[in-house]
């Protein structure tokens, strides 16, 4: 059984925690989370796909994620590399190219295992409470739980569909 239910929280006025389980081991999930070859199969809502995706993963490195939406829209959006400790931390800058919000945003995942079976936690702080608030009013939280449905479907296909 594949558990998709996505836990938001907002504990300050600078940041939003998402958590979900995914059913595999945190080797195979903090790969699907820097492995170009593995992000450009999940990363994404719906209708939108990674037309290019540059991973440098060392501290220090830069990313950048180029997607493209069902109408021919595009986004970017980059970052550097500040912590990288797998298969259990990864920690960088975001910044979308548009500015939809101002300054970079820090975000953190830790991969959790148990039993075979990793919780992933972002933590997402902004540079400022109204770059928060914007990302709240997009449909991030849709996005998000459609991007992580395809990641749990790779996942099980990388471990055999053994659930």
């Amino acid at each position: 059984m594949i558990d998709d239910h996505l836990v938001v929280d907002t504990p300050g006025d600078r940041e939003i925690v998402l958590s979900r389980v995914f059913e595999a081991p945190a080797r195979l999930v903090f790969a699907a989370f820097t492995r170009p070859d593995l992000i450009v199969r999940w990363y994404g809502a719906r209708g939108w796909q990674l037309v290019g995706c540059e991973v440098d993963l060392r501290v220090g490195g830069r990313w950048r994620f180029e997607s493209q939406g069902p109408d021919g829209q595009r986004m970017v959006q980059r970052g550097v590399y500040r912590e990288i400790t797998a298969p259990q931390r990864l920690v960088c800058t975001e910044r979308f190219d548009d500015q939809s919000y101002p300054g970079d945003t820090l975000v953190s995942h830790t991969f959790t295992e148990l039993a075979g079976r990793t919780t992933v936690t972002t933590t997402l702080r902004y540079a400022t409470p109204e770059g928060r608030d914007v990302a709240l009013r997009y449909p991030m939280v849709r996005g998000i739980t459609e991007s992580f449905t395809r990641l749990a479907g790779l996942l099980a296909t990388r471990t055999g569909g053994q659930q």
